[in-house]
């Protein structure tokens, strides 16, 4: 990529690199640009291509508990590759689109519907039992949750700019129920064991903080 077209270089250059390693032709590149792109538009400040880059760091780390990690890999590249913070149907549209790009690189049509059901499950992150694939895609998705807590701060407040748009009141109202259903999610936010012993503990701290400061209308520590 030139580097009028991404602002972080490297970073776009390894993500492209990993893309195209998912793909048996050099045809698969353009794509990858495309999509990353998509991970670079202004209204983006936490779901851009770090976000990306993070939860493939944890896809890699989690591989071995899924049935086929690089089906997890292509989930993560669609699950936030349509982002609109004032849209609700966010997920729909990006699986959508990954069942319109897949085809085109080859994809088997198997993979494809794994990789849009996948896309989907990010809407809820409620994975069944026994959904290995779905549990890594999820657990590497929240893995900012048990960040440490400067790197969890850096979330939130990213978080909080890309709905700068509402209202504060609407805004603490509506990011505290968020809050509320992760900590109460059943049996548990993460569903592997590896990121319920890495990320667990530091998430609720993180997760009961961030309430707290809502309710209280404290702003948080940087």
């Amino acid at each position: 990529m030139s580097e009028s077209s991404h602002p972080d270089q490297p970073l776009a250059e390894n993500l492209l690199a990993r893309w195209t390693a998912l793909f048996a032709t050099p045809e698969a590149e353009p794509y990858g640009e495309q999509l990353l792109r998509r991970w670079s538009e202004p209204q983006r400040k936490y779901h851009t291509v770090r976000h990306l880059a993070a939860t493939l760091q944890v896809i890699d780390r989690l591989a071995g508990h899924a049935d086929d990690a690089d089906l997890v890999r292509l989930a993560a590249w669609f699950h936030d590759a349509v982002y609109a913070p004032d849209r609700s149907e966010n997920e729909e549209r990006s699986a959508r689109l990954a069942e319109k790009v897949l085809p085109e690189l080859g994809v088997a049509d198997e993979a494809i519907a794994e990789v849009a059901r996948l896309v989907r499950l990010t809407a809820e992150h409620d994975p069944a039992a026994g959904d290995r694939n779905g549990e890594v895609l999820c657990d590497a998705d929240l893995a900012v949750l048990g960040a440490p807590p400067h790197v969890y701060a850096g979330y939130a407040a990213a978080v909080r700019a890309e709905y700068a748009f509402v209202p504060e009141e609407d805004f603490r109202k509506g990011r505290a129920a968020i809050l509320e259903q992760l900590l109460t999610k059943k049996p548990s936010l993460y569903r592997t064991h590896p990121a319920q012993t890495t990320f667990g503990p530091r998430a609720e701290v993180n997760l009961r903080s961030e309430l707290a400061q809502l309710r209280d209308k404290v702003p948080p520590v940087t």
